[in-house]
């Protein structure tokens, strides 16, 4: 598809981003009282914080996730990789299949952040991690805020994905990418509201902007 087409999508998706961000206001709202999860994420998102602005920023970590995220949209879009190749200073993977997901997954993908909850999953079906829940929402909450201010950081720079998606599109499905993620999992981890009320928010959200721009025209 060529860039102008794929401007043309990312305008016709402003009033679901809108419909997005509202509903993930109302989700947050819902959610607020949900103390046992929301201080420890936090303060597990402020350690990390704290680590990013004194330490040297660890690249090769995040490099190494960012491709390894390109490997596995691949494989989930029914691709093979041929080439991986990762380092400090960038990194690359040759693959058999590519698409707008699979290019721009790693700035709305957080790998790490699933890593964490598979890794608690796994443990809590076999060990009964229960008591441990404080310290899988301070991991996550670190985990979730390396990905955002690396992500950040990265994209100070030129970066091959964002270009030949076009910087509008580009925009628009990561924003997406990232509130949606957010949309399924704070209802997950606060348990305030279900996911299908969530998504219900989104849907009437996005109807309700719908509208009001036909009102305008």
């Amino acid at each position: 598809m060529p860039k102008w087409a794929k401007m043309v999508v990312g305008i016709l998706l402003l009033p679901v981003c809108v419909g997005a961000a509202t509903a993930l206001w109302k989700v947050i709202q819902a959610s607020g009282s949900a103390d046992t999860t929301w201080v420890p994420m936090l303060s597990g998102a402020a350690c990390w914080a704290v680590i990013y602005l004194l330490l040297p920023k660890p690249m090769w970590i995040y490099v190494f996730g960012h491709e390894l995220t390109h490997v596995v949209w691949t494989l989930a879009c029914g691709g093979r990789v041929k080439k991986f190749k990762t380092g400090s200073r960038g990194g690359h993977v040759v693959v058999t299949r590519n698409n707008f997901l699979i290019a721009l997954a790693p700035y709305f993908f957080p790998l790490y952040g699933v890593v964490v909850v598979a890794v608690f999953g796994v443990g809590h079906l076999l060990w009964n991690w229960e008591n441990y829940l404080v310290w899988f929402h301070l991991c996550l909450g670190a985990a979730y805020a390396f990905h955002v201010t690396l992500t950040w950081h990265v994209l100070q720079t030129r970066q091959s994905d964002i270009t030949q998606q076009g910087y509008f599109f580009s925009a628009v499905i990561v924003f997406l990418g990232n509130v949606s993620l957010l949309l399924l999992g704070i209802p997950l981890l606060a348990a305030k509201v279900s996911v299908w009320r969530s998504l219900s928010w989104w849907w009437e959200c996005t109807g309700e902007v719908f509208q009001r721009f036909g009102h305008w025209l």
